[in-house]
């Protein structure tokens, strides 16, 4: 039921990036749950990461790691190794450390990460058994079987690539995401891999990782949900002939951060346009904000709302509800005689009512689409935010009131 989202898309091959795929039969026998990526010697790792409280195991474990050296990255699905207390934390620590004494690197340069129920137990003895597959699986053309490997509820693969010349090298920037229900990152859902060729000094890369996942993952939401589990990376591999990136300016920072920000783009919307039971996929802009938190909180109220979700659904352009939600997104004395409310280019609301130009049938024509845009002009201000959603469907309560079963 996705919408708008097709194949993949090509994904080049990232020059000392390595994929495995194999499988561990963790929810489904036969099934590829496991995934593990290898870093060259040398690269530079940054990730972003959960805030949610209750954070999994892997991501604990994670967090700490990033900060050293990264040779490995384990995931998992079909298991999230969250709640699961000093046990789980102790199950990843395990398997990590498999990894590394099949690869003979430490312990601490294995990230693992993890993905599907929370609350049950790691089977530690699964995915020992899946490593040796995955290892002898590894290869740089492996992304889009890595793809589907790191998949949960998700309909389709997820990824995007791009490439550049810099002084007459191409370099590459290839992701994947997954994620299809509990998103709302609030970080950075998912599970998204970024990887370049670049050479990229630690602290630029993790400035690039937070702009980069602020402007694209933390600009959607499908369901309002923080997931225990969100990580995002971004690998630099430095294999490309070219000067280390040791600051956020110049011509190739300035290439490699627009292609890095497209990538976290493509598959941050990937993941709304495959949202559980998805039938719109919907852009909420607001402009004309004092500030951009209160662009933010309009912007999230809207696109959270269950009235208007369950409108978007049914096609049904109940304008009404836009802004109740709007009013109620507690943004300080707002004057309501100066927004103004666009489904598409059509406008219903204007200076605190029904706009007078607006018709029944051009809101119905407007929602009757696959992908909508809902605008909303503030007039406070100059800042502008945009968010990325869906409608809620029947299929989303169906599909998550059967997930464990």
């Amino acid at each position: 039921m996705a919408v708008g989202l097709g194949p993949l898309p090509t994904l080049h091959p990232v020059p000392g990036f390595e994929l495995g795929i194999a499988s561990a039969g963790i929810k489904r026998p036969g099934r590829k749950d496991v995934v593990v990526m290898r870093c060259a010697e040398g690269s530079s790792v940054a990730g972003v990461f959960t805030l949610n409280a209750f954070c999994a195991a892997p991501v604990i474990l994670a967090k700490q790691r990033v900060q050293g050296t990264v040779r490995y990255l384990l995931t998992n699905t079909g298991n999230a190794n969250a709640g699961t207390g000093a046990p789980g934390l102790a199950a990843a620590e395990r398997t990590c450390a498999r990894l590394a004494e099949l690869t003979g690197v430490d312990a601490s340069a294995v990230l693992p990460f993890s993905t599907g129920v929370i609350g049950e137990p790691l089977p530690v003895e699964k995915i020992e058994g899946a490593l040796q597959a995955a290892l002898d699986d590894l290869s740089e053309n492996n992304w889009a079987a890595a793809a589907t490997g790191i998949m949960t509820t998700d309909t389709l693969p997820k990824g995007a690539s791009r490439q550049f010349q810099h002084e007459g090298v191409t370099i590459t920037v290839t992701g994947i995401s997954k994620g299809a229900g509990m998103i709302r990152p609030n970080m950075a859902t998912m599970l998204g891999y970024i990887a370049t060729d670049a050479k990229v000094a630690p602290q630029v890369l993790k400035d690039l990782m937070l702009d980069g996942a602020n402007k694209s993952f933390n600009r959607i939401t499908i369901d309002g949900d923080t997931s225990t589990n969100d990580c995002c990376m971004l690998i630099a591999t430095g294999k490309a002939a070219v000067a280390e990136v040791t600051e956020a300016r110049g011509p190739l920072f300035e290439a490699l951060k627009k292609a890095v920000f497209e990538v976290c783009m493509e598959v941050a919307q990937a993941i709304v346009r495959d949202g559980e039971g998805a039938t719109k996929f919907v852009t909420v802009e607001v402009n004309g904000g004092g500030n951009h938190q209160e662009c933010l909180d309009v912007g999230y109220a809207v696109a959270h709302s269950p009235l208007i979700k369950t409108a978007l659904f049914a096609s049904d352009p109940n304008w009404g509800r836009i802004l109740a939600a709007v009013g109620r997104a507690g943004v300080p004395e707002l004057d309501v005689s100066l927004i103004d409310v666009y489904l598409g280019d059509v406008c219903i609301a204007s200076k605190g009512g029904r706009s007078a130009t607006y018709t029944e049938a051009q809101g119905a024509a407007v929602m009757a689409e696959e992908e909508i845009t809902i605008r909303i002009e503030l007039g406070r201000g100059q800042c502008s935010e945009t968010i990325w959603t869906t409608d809620l469907s029947h299929e989303y309560v169906k599909i998550n009131a059967e997930y464990r079963t």
